[in-house]
Parts: C-alpha cells; structure tokens; sequence
C-alpha cells in the first residue's frame, strides 16, 4: 500500500512538472514566434519553415524507434537487471547512429536535390536556404542521437529534469530573439546558426546529466542479435502504426481538397492546431504514467498494472476533457478570438476532432499494456491499416454526396473502435487483465464525459456568447466534472483519501 502511494505520489509530481514544462514551452513559444516573424519577414520565415520541413520529413523513422527505446529501457529498469539495461541503451544508441547517418545521406543526396530544383525559392535567397538546410541536417542528426539520453530520464521519471531545461531552452531561445534584433548580419542565417547552438547546448546538458547519474547511459560496444532484433521488430511494427496514421491524415487532406478546395484544407488545418494544443493536456500526463505501468509488467505485478492502467484511464481522460469540453462548448468564440478570419466549418471540424482524440486518447492508454508486453504487430496492424483505409472510406463517402464533416467522423469512428480492438489484443497478449473491468472503466469515464458535457449545454444557451461566457462555462465545466468525476469515477476509498489529501492541504 505504501509503495502504490508513493508511485502515485511520484506520478502526480511528474505530471504537474511536465504541465510547468508545457505552459513555459507554449507561452514563450508563442512569443518567440511573432518576433522571428517580425525580424525575419514573411518572405525568410517561410523558407526557414518549408526548407527546415524537408529535413523534419526525413526524421520520421526516428519517432517510431524513440518509442522502442524508451519502452525498452523502461522495462530493463523494471526487471532490476542493470547489466541488460546497460546493453540495451548501447544497441538503442547504436541503431540511433546508423539512423542519424541514413538521414545523413538522404538529406545530402535526395534532400539536397530536392531543395535545389523543386522548392519555390525566392531569387537572391538560394544561399541562406542552404545555410538553414545544412544546420538543420545537423541539428536533427543531433536530436536522433539524442533520444536514448531522453529515453532514460524519462524511465527514470525525472521529469523535474525536463522542466528545468525548458527553462533553459526557453531563456536561450529568447536570448536568439534579442541577438536577432541587434545582429548586423543576414538574419536568415544568422537564425539558423543561432538555433542549432541551442540544440547542441541543451544536447550536451542532457549527456553530462545521464553520464553523471545513470551508469547505462555509458556507452559500450554491443552488436547482439538478442537486443536488437526486438528494438528493430518494435519500431518496426510501431513505423507502420505511425505511417498509416500520418498517411492517412495526408491523403484525407488530398481528398477533401479535390472534392471541396482549399478553403476546407484550411479550416482542418485549424481545427487541428486547436485539437492538438488541448491534446497536451493529456500526453503530459501519459508520459508520467508509462514508466510505471511498464515497470510494473516487468516485474510480473500484473494486477499493480492493471490497476495504475485504469487509474489513468480515469485521470488522464479527466484532465483531457476539463479542457477539451470548455473548448467543444465555446469553439466558435475562441476561434473568433484567435483568428482574424475563422475558416468556414472550422468550428464543427475541431468540435469532431475533440471527440475523436477522446478515444484516441484512450487507445493510448491502452496501447501501453501492450507496449509493456513488448508485442506491437497487431496492435500496429490494425491501427495502421484503418487509418490507411480512412481516406478511401471518405473518397466513397463524398462520391454519394455526403458532407466534408463525414472525414473527421471517420476518423473519430476508427479511434472509437481501436479502444475496443486494443483491449482484446491486450488480452490476447497478457491473459491475466481482466478484460470485462477495462470496459467497465471504460464506460465510466464516457458516461462521466458525456453527462458532464449534457448538464452544460443548456447553461451555455441561456447566456450570450462572450469572454463572460467563456470564463462561466470553463469554471462550471471544473466544478461539475470534478463532482461527477469523484461520485462515478472513484471508489470510496480513493475518494475519501483523495478529500482527505485536499483537506490537509486546505488545513480544513
């Protein structure tokens, strides 16, 4: 009981430092931003985004492998077994390498060609593109080697870490602001230059940490098939998931785009900057989970995993929908308030996108059991492929006439079906889960999202859309959500202690 509470402890402290993390990333990013524009002018801040995007396209594999990593690490750390965690991060590191030089040559063979003769660059401004090709080549070169670094602090769960160089990278990036201003030189390049400096500062920060403080993350030669083949089959099988989802999403664009124009490739492009931003909320808290939850399958406490599962599925989706809720409810006012000119059915395609990364966010949750397995073909399998197939479904669904919005509630149907599908796998991977209490938790926290979501709509149509509004609906949406929350959601165990802890707090 005592070691539950102290995990549970941990992962709340986790949670609140990557929630510190987040808010200085996006204020200050927000900031940072509009003066870049204002310094650089349209015109070079366009090709830093376009020519800096060619090198990000080509990154892609390293997303997938970064998930191996850290699940493997995780695990290791799990079972106690410091000799295997040792060789586990020294194969990571060596597949990060032979990645990082792919990348390499693909970003100075097909890359480089492609910025020459297929980018639509401004004449006179060929050069500064190269400089900020060539300095993103090595920046993302040094964020590929860099994840198994990233990998073991997470699995450590020093996410206090990650907070404290945010306020590093952020000083540092507003310290590139202020030496753009009063710089005499090209500014394009000297922003290139400026933020590849940053990314090498804060590499080396992270390597001196883990050397200092994690004996695995020394780095020793290890050409094993016995750790190798399984990070490759995992990233291999976690690429197609990935790919299919960000294929998918591609290609209903292309879709929606020969069926209905640009106007409507616009209004998605916003609804999903908006869905993404509330989406935070929750991944900031799933990475405070995964740790644990794998550990703990690690060391064969199955029903400690199935518990710490469920109480994120509960915590998780709670603090996804206090905020995604207020967003559903008042969607048009804030665009109002964000855009000049809000993109027709850009509302309705943000308030579907809630619902869907609703469930997306769930499947997640569950895909860390089956991660924690280390079994990811037909989790993968599934998910990939249906993404895959979203667009041909929404090709069909636009032929016979119905609306653009049809895409999206695709999409939120697939999401909705892969948490059903993801707990069978579950099962089928790890007998011991008691698949009938991940439903039953489940439909707890829908039910919980939907009544919530129920009782407040008639409020919001007794009032007139306004800041007010805004402010009444988000501070009622916390209170009802939380109530409900702790009466549906919560023993009465975890209820009373969870008011016992607010009353010490209040000193009540």
């Amino acid at each position: 009981m005592q070691d539950t509470t102290s995990n549970n402890k941990r992962i709340a402290k986790n949670t609140i430092m990557l929630y510190i993390r987040m808010f200085i990333s996006m204020v200050v990013g927000l900031y940072t931003s509009r003066v870049v524009l204002a310094t650089l002018g349209v015109e070079d801040y366009g090709i830093y985004g376009v020519v800096g995007g060619v090198v990000a396209m080509m990154g892609f594999l390293n997303a997938s492998m970064s998930g191996a990593t850290s699940r493997f690490l995780t695990f290791e750390l799990g079972r106690g077994d410091k000799d295997r965690l040792a060789k586990t991060f020294s194969s990571a590191l060596i597949v990060h390498i032979a990645i990082a030089i792919i990348v390499f040559i693909l970003a100075e063979t097909v890359g480089l060609w492609f910025l020459c003769n297929k980018l639509n660059i401004p004449e006179g401004r060929m050069e500064a593109a190269h400089w900020v090709y060539q300095f993103s080549i090595l920046a993302t070169m040094l964020s590929i080697t860099q994840v198994p670094y990233n990998a073991t602090i997470i699995a450590h769960e020093k996410m206090d870490v990650y907070a404290y160089m945010e306020i590093l990278n952020v000083t540092l990036k507003l310290l590139i602001v202020y030496l753009l201003t009063i710089g005499d030189f090209d500014k394009l390049k000297l922003y290139a230059v400026l933020t590849f400096a940053v990314s090498l500062i804060i590499m080396m920060i992270y390597r001196i940490y883990c050397l200092r403080h994690f004996k695995e993350s020394r780095f020793h030669w290890v050409w094993d098939k016995t750790y190798l083949i399984p990070l490759l089959s995992f990233s291999g099988w976690n690429l197609y998931g990935n790919f299919g989802g960000i294929a998918g999403n591609q290609a209903n664009n292309f879709v929606i785009n020969s069926f209905f124009g640009v106007v409507m490739n616009a209004a998605a492009s916003v609804a999903f900057t908006v869905s993404g931003i509330v989406t935070q909320f929750s991944s900031n808290a799933m990475t405070a989970f995964r740790p644990q939850i794998i550990k703990k399958y690690a060391s064969g406490d199955i029903q400690g995993m199935q518990s710490l599962t469920f109480l994120a599925l509960k915590a998780i989706m709670m603090l996804y929908t206090l905020i995604a809720i207020p967003v559903f409810l008042e969607c048009d006012y804030i665009l109002s308030l964000w855009l000049v000119e809000v993109p027709q059915m850009a509302a309705i395609f943000c308030k579907i996108l809630l619902i869907s990364i609703f469930f997306e966010s769930m499947r997640y949750i569950i895909i860390i059991d089956i991660h924690a397995s280390g079994n990811v073909k037909k989790v993968s399998a599934y998910s990939g492929t249906l993404f895959c197939i979203s667009p041909i479904i929404s090709y069909f669904l636009f032929k016979i006439g119905l609306p653009v919005a049809s895409t999206f509630i695709t999409i939120a149907t697939i999401n909705a079906t892969l948490v059903l599908i993801n707990v069978l796998i579950a099962k089928y991977y790890i007998p011991q889960i008691e698949q009938s209490k991940y439903f039953t938790t489940i439909g707890l926290v829908t039910f919980t999202s939907a009544i919530s979501l129920l009782i407040l709509l008639p409020l919001q149509q007794m009032l007139p859309s306004s800041f007010l509004r805004l402010c009444i609906m988000t501070c009622a949406s916390l209170f009802l959500q939380l109530i409900i929350f702790a009466y549906v959601c919560l023993t009465a165990n975890q209820r009373e202690s969870t008011f016992g802890f607010i009353r010490n707090k209040l000193h009540i």
